[in-house]
């Protein structure tokens, strides 16, 4: 009678692979680029049972993130009058110091305004109207990015929302106030004198041009390289319970 046994035969991992485990990163630095992250983009909820469940202590105050949070949620959610004044009431001169933010936040006002108008064929376009008047049109002419800007967003009430060009469509995608919503978030912490990023963007934005930098000169590298950024196996927390805190519970 003869037996056939399968193959346990491990594959060679590529030398690059070895190399990167001997000089893989201690579990207290993967803990701080995500605990980083965490605070920085604004999830208070999230760092704190990342850092229960890691069991690391948290020095930044995770409470004073919250008015971020409550602005990032009142753009999400297009109000931005109420993030408008919310940014005011944390310091005003957020928004005197930088037009550019100030005309990104009152163009998407605008657009909000224009998506509640042009709901229904009945919608009354007067109060987009009235806000484009007293608050893009004094604004415009000191830019020319700001009067391209207030042109095409004032296109959207001529053409039919069902038939926008790409230009125009991507004024009414959600994914525009998730930009304006970073670009205020960054503008929060350098007026806190706080990184505008997590470090984790910079991290990867510099493996990312080593990377390529090293293939364009014929390195001997594995065909794809992961990031390496596994919560489950380097830090002993769930993925899935720091995502899930992420996307269910912005605060």
């Amino acid at each position: 009678m003869t037996s056939s046994t399968a193959s346990t035969t491990t594959p060679s991992r590529h030398p690059f692979e070895r190399r990167v485990d001997d000089v893989k990163p201690s579990k207290a630095d993967i803990n701080f680029v995500i605990m980083d992250y965490l605070i920085n983009e604004g999830y208070p909820s999230a760092a704190r049972k990342f850092a229960f469940e890691a069991n690391i202590p948290t020095t930044e105050d995770l409470t004073s993130i919250q008015e971020r949070v409550e602005i990032r949620n009142a753009i999400h959610g297009g109000d931005i009058q109420t993030a408008i004044e919310k940014i005011n009431e944390l310091n005003h001169q957020i928004l005197d110091n930088s037009p550019p933010l100030h005309f990104a936040l009152l163009r998407l006002q605008l657009v909000e305004l224009i998506r509640r108008c042009t709901s229904s064929p009945s919608g009354d376009i007067t109060p987009a109207l009235t806000f484009a008047t007293q608050q893009l049109a004094p604004r415009a002419p000191t830019n020319p990015e700001f009067l391209e800007d207030l042109e095409r967003t004032m296109a959207l009430l001529i053409f039919p929302p069902d038939n926008l060009a790409p230009p125009l469509k991507a004024l009414l995608d959600p994914h525009l106030r998730k930009t304006v919503a970073n670009m205020v978030n960054e503008a929060i912490l350098i007026n806190q004198g706080a990184r505008r990023e997590a470090r984790i963007r910079s991290l990867v934005r510099l493996r990312t041009w080593a990377e390529q930098k090293a293939r364009e000169q014929k390195k001997d590298l594995p065909a794809q390289i992961r990031i390496g950024l596994d919560l489950d196996y380097e830090s002993g927390v769930s993925q899935d319970t720091v995502m899930q805190e992420i996307n269910g519970n912005n605060g």
